[in-house]
């Protein structure tokens, strides 16, 4: 593991580097970083505009699952989206061997070594806001709540990370995997809001098939002290699962890929 964190930081560093180098784009990425929620915090606004609560959820409740939406975003477009596009081009190409080949596990080389630097402005932009609604509520998170809130973030972040690898998997069968992100993201974007505002089956589909839920409105939860502990657990379970089921499903695509030299 300490092998594999000092390569991901050589990588990570690099990137950074390379992308410093153009300052006018990082500084517009990270005004769009801030357009972003501002308009999704407007479409709130009109929302709540005749009614105190949705859902269950009130307003300054709401900007809590906002700034998770805007975590896990952020995540995606820093580290997972650029590998998706360099998996793909890998395979296309018949490259994928020369990362294959190297003395690292194949799966962490080529599927979090991209990355745009540039979106981690949203990932603070999501903690502020997410500052932001606790101080609007007066409210300050218990040692229980903040434990339970601090599992239930790398547990979303193994879920997405696994739910992306098995959509870019499926490039050594499929040419463009990216429509299969593009499906992940239309499901993504009902996550901006509580769930509970959906109808039941809905619900259902947004937290046990498609796991959304625990990516924004539990986690939220849980700092509010909405959230059993079961659900917390349940959480850690299907990171773990889907990591196994995508390792596996991974591990399984390998034997299909020929490359340039083959």
């Amino acid at each position: 593991m300490k092998k594999h964190l000092k390569i991901l930081a050589i990588y990570y560093r690099a990137a950074l580097l390379t992308q410093m180098e153009y300052r006018a784009n990082f500084g517009s990425s990270f005004v769009l970083s801030l357009v972003w929620p501002l308009w999704v915090f407007s479409l709130l606004s009109v929302l709540f505009y005749h009614s105190s609560s949705l859902g269950g959820w009130s307003f300054d409740e709401a900007i809590l699952v906002i700034g998770l939406y805007d975590i896990f975003i952020g995540l995606q477009e820093t580290i997972l989206a650029p590998n998706i596009t360099q998996v793909t081009e890998h395979i296309q190409k018949g490259t994928l061997d020369f990362v294959l080949l190297k003395p690292a596990n194949g799966q962490i080389l080529a599927t979090i070594t991209a990355c745009n630097l540039m979106r981690l402005s949203d990932v603070i932009i999501g903690f502020g806001l997410i500052g932001y609604g606790l101080f609007r509520m007066g409210h300050v998170p218990t040692l229980l709540q903040v434990a339970t809130f601090a599992v239930m973030i790398p547990a979303g972040m193994v879920t997405v990370y696994s739910i992306w690898l098995l959509l870019t998997t499926m490039a050594f069968w499929f040419v463009r995997v990216e429509n299969f992100g593009e499906v992940f993201y239309a499901f993504y974007e009902t996550g901006r809001f509580p769930i509970s505002i959906y109808n039941r089956w809905l619900r259902l589909f947004l937290t046990y098939i498609v796991p959304i839920a625990f990516l924004t409105t539990f986690p939220a939860a849980t700092l509010l002290g909405k959230l059993p502990l079961y659900f917390v657990l349940g959480s850690v379970a299907i990171a773990g699962i889907l990591f196994y089921a995508s390792s596996r499903f991974w591990n399984y695509a390998i034997r299909f890929y020929s490359s340039a030299s083959s």
